[in-house]
């Protein structure tokens, strides 16, 4: 298992052409250091607040669709009208669009800076760099 919890966000790079967003993390204490991707694929749509230089990742956790729906309500039906984060007639519709194609509300929760959300149909870790 990946350490993510107290990981740095390093940099990350939001591929919408590719429908990926990758996270690059540092973990680095006493005993290792360890470099670490942090993948999703098949992006639908994000939400990252706060995005500071030394950003620590709490944990990323997923969620359900439904815990998206009640989250993001107000801020999906703002923005339905731009085909945000799809075209869809009704809350439910969307719940139902999300939920048959297999999309995930993957939560990124922080100790510090920057946190949010990605709704996407998997997520990855893996290692760049390796040092004991």
């Amino acid at each position: 298992m990946p350490m993510i919890h107290d990981s740095v966000i390093l940099s990350y790079v939001v591929d919408l052409q590719n429908d990926q967003i990758i996270i690059h993390t540092r973990y680095d204490d006493s005993r290792m250091v360890e470099e670490m991707n942090v993948i999703f694929i098949n992006v639908l749509s994000h939400k990252f607040d706060h995005p500071l230089k030394g950003s620590i990742i709490l944990s990323i956790q997923q969620s359900s669709v439904q815990h998206f729906m009640d989250d993001n309500s107000e801020m999906l039906l703002k923005s339905r009208s731009y085909g945000w984060p799809t075209w869809y007639e009704s809350l439910e519709e969307l719940q139902i669009i999300l939920t048959e194609e297999n999309y995930k509300y993957i939560e990124l929760l922080s100790s510090y800076g920057m946190s949010g959300w990605v709704v996407a149909k998997d997520v990855q870790y893996v290692p760049r760099e390796s040092m004991t």
